[in-house]
Formats: C-alpha cells, sequence, structure tokens
C-alpha cells in the first residue's frame, strides 16, 4: 500500500449503479458476468431497489471527491449455529482500478466489519474466487482467516 485515502462511506443511491458495475464488470471475472451498457440493463435497478429495502444488507460506496471509488455489499445473517448468533457476510468489494493500493479497501472493510460488530455479529465472513490470489493475500493481512470451501451452482 503507498498512501492512505481520505473517502467518505456512503450508503449507495440509484444513481451509483452505473459505477458500481462497471467496477463489477473490471476484471476477468467480472467481465464474464457484468453487462456494461449505457444506460445499464433494468436487472441492475431491479437487484438495486431490492438491496436497497432489505433492512439486513447494506450497499456502500467510497467516495473520494465526489467521485465513486469503490464499493462493497454487507449482509447481516442472522442464524441458529454458533449459539444463534448473527454473521456479517460482506460480499462485492470493488476499488477503481485507478485507485488500488491507496487504503480504499482496507477502510471500506474495516467499516463493514465495525459494522458487522456493532450489530452484534459474532463473526464476519467473505467469499473471494480461488484465483483471486492478491484478493486473498489482502484479507488475510486485515485479518481473515482460511476457513471454508466455497461451492456455487450458477444458472
Amino acid at each position: 500500500m503507498t498512501a492512505t485515502t481520505s473517502i467518505t462511506i456512503r450508503r449507495a443511491v440509484r444513481e451509483d449503479v452505473c459505477f458500481i458495475v462497471a467496477m463489477l464488470a473490471d476484471d476477468k471475472l467480472g467481465s464474464a458476468r457484468e453487462r456494461l451498457e449505457d444506460p445499464p440493463p433494468p436487472s441492475y435497478f431491479k437487484a438495486f431497489e431490492a438491496l436497497d429495502r432489505d433492512p439486513n444488507i447494506q450497499l456502500v460506496v467510497a467516495e473520494e471527491g465526489g467521485r465513486v471509488v469503490g464499493c462493497l455489499q454487507l449482509c447481516v445473517l442472522p442464524g441458529l449455529s454458533s449459539q444463534g448468533a448473527s454473521r456479517g457476510l460482506i460480499e462485492d468489494v470493488r476499488v477503481a482500478s485507478d485507485r488500488r493500493s491507496r487504503g480504499i479497501g482496507e477502510q471500506l472493510v474495516g467499516w463493514a466489519v465495525e459494522q458487522s460488530r456493532a450489530k452484534g455479529c459474532k463473526v464476519v465472513e467473505l467469499l473471494t474466487h480461488h484465483s483471486r490470489v492478491d484478493a486473498q493475500r489482502f484479507y488475510e493481512r486485515l485479518g481473515f482467516q482460511k476457513s471454508h470451501v466455497g461451492m456455487t451452482i450458477r444458472y
């Protein structure tokens, strides 16, 4: 990491969807899943509205100088395991490619961990694709430990 950048973390709004989708698509895996169109397909806005209504989900962006430079989704999942503990699930962490290695991702993940703790979660989890070795090193540096094997079915 070369420098720490000052950012504002705020709840995402509909106008952020284009920026979020662009960050989601900005790698080999994402470019195969996402559709970069102007305007974005309606499915993205429908998904945003569902996320925005769900009290257990926070879709947030990192803003720097009025520009969206990062995002993540935090889901608080109630559960019976671990004596009825809730867990925070961090998903879709992204930082704009020209703003990486400046502490933005660390600030976003730190925010999500603190939010999880404040909401009574006893564990915070995240998933990253096995091919994203740089991301795995990043998360390990932040204190996350490899603990599960993820399995997926895609339709």
